[in-house]
């Protein structure tokens, strides 16, 4: 997908403050766990408590302030960051909302503008505030539902978030291997939102794959997934399934499983 395709597609996705984002959803976050056992099992991550999907968001979070704060222009070396996680879990939640104060003293630190190295398309410091305010907002949900809730998310969260998870999505194969196997003789899907007039179309060709921003609004696809924003993406992350009642969709069902299959990370 070359830079003018996406810059044609990006101005279609809703203006979202992540910076200001992360400080909410991480506020949502913690918010959730009040009164919840931190033992409880998050089945939409199988073999995690609720206080591992803790440690592992305000992991990211102080982890991507590290990169932020050092600028950097070449992938790291090192994951190591001193997280100051408290010996005891209780501790977690409060510990959870410090992080997204260390995140938001590395956002002041930083123009958005920076250019830095970043595994996916924008080499800006831009990049890392928007994947972190997505990991918050997916592992918030998750929380959610490992407590019987349903999640609520912003419309204009959801749209921002679809756009970013498949715009980055071809270059996460370090992270999730089986991206590699998402490769077709040209065959396309849609996802649509019913909230809205949002549109995405994903390519799959011999040689990979990638959103074909040009042909999102027209008619035809090889298969296509239709319901609101907020359900489409817990689609996308894996959360939810493309046959459960919040979705419609239609045409080529063996390629929307293996879509399904390799892309959720």
């Amino acid at each position: 997908m070359n830079m003018s395709e996406h810059t044609h597609h990006a101005s279609l996705v809703p203006q979202v403050d992540h910076r200001a984002g992360v400080a909410a959803e991480t506020a949502r976050f913690v918010a959730t766990l009040s009164d919840a056992d931190l033992a409880t099992a998050v089945p939409s991550c199988p073999g995690w408590t609720l206080a591992d999907l803790v440690k592992h968001t305000g992991s990211v979070q102080r982890w991507f302030s590290v990169l932020l704060r050092s600028r950097i222009q070449e992938p790291p070396r090192t994951r190591e960051v001193d997280l100051r996680l408290p010996e005891r879990e209780d501790g977690y939640p409060d510990w959870l909302a410090e992080s997204a104060t260390v995140a938001a003293d590395a956002f002041a630190a930083t123009d958005p503008d920076l250019p830095m190295w970043a595994w996916g398309v924008d080499q800006h410091a831009r990049f890392w505030a928007r994947r972190m305010l997505f990991e918050t907002l997916l592992h918030r949900a998750d929380a959610e539902l490992a407590l019987g809730l349903r999640p609520a998310i912003d419309r204009s969260l959801a749209v921002d978030g679809i756009d970013e998870f498949l715009v980055n999505l071809p270059f996460a194969t370090s992270f999730a291997p089986k991206v590699a196997d998402l490769r077709g003789p040209d065959r396309t899907i849609r996802f649509r939102t019913t909230d809205g007039d949002d549109a995405w179309l994903v390519r799959l060709r011999p040689d990979g794959f990638g959103l074909d921003a040009v042909g999102a609004a027209a008619e035809s696809a090889d298969a296509t997934v239709r319901g609101t924003a907020a359900d489409l993406v817990l689609l996308v992350y894996g959360r939810l399934s493309y046959r459960a009642q919040a979705f419609a969709h239609e045409g080529d069902e063996d390629l929307l499983t293996h879509w399904f299959a390799n892309s959720a990370f």
